[in-house]
């Protein structure tokens, strides 16, 4: 199988994203994650530009790495000035890096009215900074900035700026689509003109920005490419750049190119996961692949179909890349999604007469009310388990009072007493906390341990989220409200529908404790 290099630049072009700010431990971190998944190279930041990225390059030199070749980032030398000389590629060798990436100036337009410098002396910067790099024995990987751009344009000097760089002793040429604005058939006609010409290494480096990168980076392999550079969930300035978490299965299971082992891709969705954790970004659902949605099936004649053969309408086996089916409950839903769902959690149908049709006849009616049971997993797992009589609520709520508390220039307090029975026994305990909802859980954990050999400590609300059903009735309108929860093994989802904000809040507290105390 032929093989494709991935270069990934989450670390440097990622971090450009928007809201998205790594430190030099967290990208330290990442890029020993990335050199475990196989990585070929790993650009780690531009140490010429701020000394977050010299802390990671004195960090990594204390961290070898055992599959990536790690390459610091930055551009040609400045106008005027010896290669020697320039600050930046001094920095660049600083740093220690088995390769380093520069950067230079395909677009006449650049050249004239951006660095504002003479074609001649532009080409001279990119031989000279190869040159020199070359020469103190480094990797050199030369990345043609908007080189599309700057071939549509002019494309006899956008050809002499490549044939600078290899000159210099390049070892990899990348033709950049910066602004992320050519078509996959402007990518290949193209590349299948300047390939021929280069005598190393091609490489592509798509940006985002006409939600093209993916498409583009894999007609760019199709044309002559070895190399990819992009980031793990397409991080990047602007729209982002190409995602590897994409690219990569895109390359090994549907073209046949070898990216890395069948183990490490096993491990892919983990990796998003991972990234976006550090990176402090809420995982895309919808993303390809790797995203919580990407084998998601809501609709009951889909989930029919997969129930007998699974590829009816999956493009691949989850599995493969890390990720895994599921099954959503919803009013779309029919009698097969309840029966692979119950067979999922290993519940048992036809109990109290609830066969698989009646349990989707009445979540059609809750989801009519306003319940979303394919967003709040653990309250279908109650509710199916109650109707089938598996189960019955642990502790019951007996009557609760909240109040709020606003003195001027202080915060709000609100403090909540409880009264709660399990079997014949009552317990009445009090809480405050930063919010009514805050109140009652701190509430609702006194009251629980009474009864529960159960460390609720390590039970924790990571999420609260209240969506109005119908916008159209004011302050009156009925709520959704949504909590996550998890301990140290699971996390689940409820919900509580409601027209108060605060008994919405309860019934998917309650819900959450009861799923906790359930799975004890």
């Amino acid at each position: 199988m032929e093989s494709i290099l991935i270069y990934d630049t989450t670390l440097r072009d990622g971090a450009q994203g928007e809201k998205i700010n790594f430190s030099a431990e967290d990208k330290l971190r990442i890029a020993q994650r990335l050199d475990a998944m196989g990585m070929h190279h790993i650009e780690g930041g531009w140490p010429g530009s701020n000394p977050r990225d010299v802390r990671f390059f004195e960090l990594a030199k204390k961290a070898p790495f055992k599959h990536a070749r790690l390459a610091a980032f930055g551009s040609t030398r400045r106008q005027n000035t010896r290669a020697e000389e320039d600050q930046n590629l001094i920095a660049l060798l600083q740093s220690e890096t088995p390769a380093v990436t520069i950067f230079g100036k395909s677009w006449d337009l650049h050249v004239k009215e951006v660095i504002r410098t003479t074609l001649k002396e532009n080409l001279a910067m990119i031989y000279d900074s190869v040159a020199h790099l070359h020469s103190q024995g480094r990797e050199v990987i030369y990345d043609a900035e908007h080189f599309f751009d700057g071939y549509k344009n002019n494309p006899d000097y956008a050809t002499k700026t490549i044939e600078a760089a290899v000159s210099g002793g390049a070892d990899v040429i990348v033709l950049c689509d910066t602004n992320g604005g050519t078509l996959p058939f402007e990518i290949h006609e193209i590349m299948e003109r300047i390939c021929p010409r280069i005598p190393v290494k091609v490489g592509i480096h798509a940006h985002n920005d006409c939600g093209l990168a993916v498409a583009n980076t894999l007609v760019a392999v199709r044309a002559g490419a070895v190399m990819v550079q992009g980031t793990i969930n397409g991080y990047g300035e602007r729209c982002g750049n190409a995602d590897l978490t994409s690219v990569i299965p895109n390359l090994q299971l549907k073209m046949g190119l070898s990216c890395m082992s069948e183990e490490n891709l096993q491990r892919l969705t983990e990796l998003s996961r991972y990234i976006s954790e550090v990176a402090n970004m809420t995982p895309f659902n919808g993303r390809p692949f790797v995203g919580k949605s990407a084998f998601a099936h809501k609709g009951g004649m889909h989930v029919n179909a997969i129930m007998k053969t699974p590829k009816a309408y999956e493009h691949m086996e989850p599995e493969v890349i890390g990720n895994e089916r599921r099954v959503l409950m919803s009013d779309l839903s029919g009698k097969s999604n309840v029966d692979y769902k119950a067979r999922e959690l290993g519940i048992e149908l036809g109990g109290d007469g609830f066969d698989s049709r009646k349990i989707a006849k009445e979540i059609k009616r809750l989801e009519h009310e306003g319940y979303q049971f394919d967003a709040a997993e653990g309250s279908f797992e109650l509710l199916l388990k109650r109707l089938t009589g598996q189960f019955k609520p642990l502790f019951q709520l007996e009557s609760f009072r909240v109040a709020i508390e606003k003195e001027k220039d202080l915060p709000c307090r609100a403090y909540a007493t409880i009264k709660i029975s399990v079997g014949d026994q009552q317990e009445i305990t009090a809480a405050e906390g930063n919010g009514p909802v805050s109140a009652l859980d701190n509430a609702l954990r006194k009251a629980l341990n009474k009864f529960f050999l159960v460390d609720l400590e390590k039970m924790h609300l990571v999420d609260f989220k209240v969506r109005v059903i119908e916008g159209r009735d004011g302050t009156s309108a009925r709520v959704k409200v949504f909590i996550e929860s998890r301990d140290q093994k699971r996390v689940w989802s409820t919900i509580g529908v409601s027209t108060d904000i605060i008994e919405a809040s309860w019934e998917a507290l309650e819900g959450s404790f009861q799923y906790k105390l359930s799975h004890t």
